[in-house]
């Protein structure tokens, strides 16, 4: 039994042009018929997750037919389910943590830390302490409203809808710049080893990335269970490889050859970082470490958020730290601080001093890693559209579910702005400015935290952090916005801002004003018609979320 839901919807005062499309939608229908399809009007609804909402309510008209060849089973719920659990959201969190950048440029820290290897152990290790108090302070956020993209629903209850807007404009951009940049960088490392001898052409390069892009983004549309087994084996690999040159440089470590072990006898000898170039290996560490704050964007599809997020982090993070610390020192065991600086792929040199033979091993473990990235990236960025489009902020269209319960058209939508970005490649550039705003957010969210810590002292919390962590937040997300813009200004930073403001002009007319597009009305018919979508159902449990989350 199929069932595709039209939806149009319109203000308790409803236009000649709402009408006008109920009608086109009803004569459509009736062409089906014709082919032994039937319809009916199965009345007016009110859908329940807009009983949340502060502006005026919309009525919402379901227009459904049945066909013997059904894809959707009556019986069968559509909706963001709760299945995930903890083995899933730690593999979750360490694949959102650990990129590609620690085969490639795990050398920043190493350079501001003025090739002092002693000093640069030290700041991987503090810069994974500094790491777990933002992240715990994201958990906090994430239990206490325990939806998918609840970030976004944090700054809009903190900090009013419109900086709330401004954050979903900045992360569709930003989003997609990102997934843009995984994909040219996946494509480049799956056919670097067919030319050696050259460059990689750029048009074969982006061929593959729209094709790689667009394939995550079918893979990601298609449900849970494909992203789920997925990543699991992404991430077994990629952590195997890590473990695997770390326990090489173990292995060289014990056998105690001088030319491996030299570099650590006198690990504080070479010259010491001035506090400006110490304070930029802190930074240069502490980037590595992010994407902790992810569970905001997926907290809606944990099983038990308040006990399966805190056992993830304290999973997770240790394990990260350790593979960063053996990696570091298996590079170190093999190469000098110097041919680490010079060298564009630091593993692939490392691989080529260790096992010349199977050198090829390090792009594909590349390839892997990034094929992860880019797989969470799509499925994670996907979830604050289809909230702001509960809320109001964007159109219902993006409220909608496939029959695999995926949110298809938000997905659809950041598949379609990366392969522009891939095609125009200057605006990844432009995107590399975008990520400082991340700071900014960041800032917000922690003074959000305090603000919700002052304004409602007797506010039941279910997870609280130590009120330092905000605190310490906030001034490294302040340094990380304010070093580079007194290090290297640039005009780009002044494009970057007239960028986030520019959603201004979209919010004032159509949701501040709650202006009305009729063909936009019209589309959206049509295109639940072409992707078989429909609202998502409804459950007691998640009504009672809902309710918590207003509280």
């Amino acid at each position: 039994m199929c069932h595709i839901y039209f939806v149009t919807y319109y203000f308790l005062s409803p236009s000649s042009t709402s009408i006008l499309l109920i009608i086109k939608t009803k004569l459509y229908l009736m062409k089906r018929e014709q082919k032994g399809q039937h319809y009916f009007i199965s009345g007016i609804h009110q859908h329940p997750l807009q009983l949340h909402r502060q502006e005026n309510l919309e009525i919402v008209i379901y227009i459904e037919f049945e066909s013997s060849s059904s894809t959707m089973d009556r019986g069968k719920k559509i909706q963001l389910k709760r299945v995930f659990g903890y083995c899933w959201g730690t593999s979750f969190l360490l694949i959102n943590i650990i990129g590609a950048g620690i085969f490639v440029f795990p050398k920043g820290v190493l350079a501001y830390s003025c090739m002092n290897v002693g000093v640069s152990l030290c700041v991987w290790a503090g810069c994974a302490i500094l790491a777990m108090t933002s992240t715990l302070c994201s958990a906090e956020i994430s239990i206490s409203f325990p939806c998918s993209g609840a970030q976004y629903y944090f700054l809009k209850r903190y900090f009013g809808s419109t900086v709330a807007f401004l954050n979903l404009w900045t992360s569709l951009f930003l989003g997609s710049g990102v997934v843009a940049g995984q994909a040219l960088l996946l494509a480049e490392y799956s056919i670097q080893p067919f030319f050696l001898s050259c460059s990689v052409p750029k048009l074969p390069k982006k061929c593959l990335a729209l094709a790689m892009l667009w394939i995550v983004g079918i893979l990601t549309s298609r449900g849970v269970k494909e992203v789920t087994w997925l990543q699991m084996a992404s991430s077994v690999l990629k952590v195997s490889i890590l473990s695997f040159i770390s326990l090489t440089g173990v292995v060289f470590l014990v056998r105690g050859k001088k030319e491996n072990v030299e570099r650590f006898q006198n690990a504080f000898d070479a010259e010491f970082p001035d506090i400006s170039h110490l304070i930029q290996a802190i930074f240069q560490g502490y980037f590595a470490y992010s994407g902790g704050g992810c569970f905001t964007l997926i907290a809606g599809e944990l099983k038990k958020p308040r006990t399966t997020i805190p056992k993830c982090i304290f999973t997770a993070l240790p394990l990260v730290t350790v593979v960063y610390l053996l990696v570091n020192i298996s590079y170190l065991t093999v190469l000098t601080p110097r041919e680490i600086l010079s060298s564009d792929a630091v593993a692939i040199t490392w691989a080529n001093r260790v096992f010349p033979s199977l050198a090829w091993i390090m792009p594909f473990a590349i390839s892997t890693s990034l094929f992860s990235n880019l797989l969470i990236s799509i499925f994670k960025s996907s979830r604050p559209i289809y909230l702001a489009s509960q809320e109001g902020q964007l159109p219902l269209l993006f409220n909608t579910l496939n029959s695999h319960s995926s949110p298809f058209t938000a997905v659809l939508l950041l598949v379609t702005l990366g392969s522009l970005a891939i095609i125009l490649t200057s605006l990844i550039d432009l995107i590399n400015y975008i990520f400082f705003t991340n700071s900014l957010w960041s800032i917000l969210l922690m003074i959000g935290i305090l603000r919700r810590r002052y304004q409602e002292p007797n506010l039941s919390i279910p997870y609280k952090v130590f009120l330092p962590f905000p605190l310490t937040t906030i001034v490294i997300d302040v340094g990380l916005v304010v070093i580079p813009l007194i290090k290297s200004p640039n005009v780009h930073y002044v494009y970057v801002l007239l960028l986030v403001l520019s959603g201004l002009l979209l919010y004032i007319p159509l949701i501040h004003f709650k202006m009305r597009l009729a063909w936009f009305e019209k589309m959206t018919c049509y295109l639940q018609l072409l992707f078989n979508i429909c609202l998502p159902d409804t459950s007691e449990e998640q009504m009672s979320e809902v309710q918590t989350v207003k509280k």
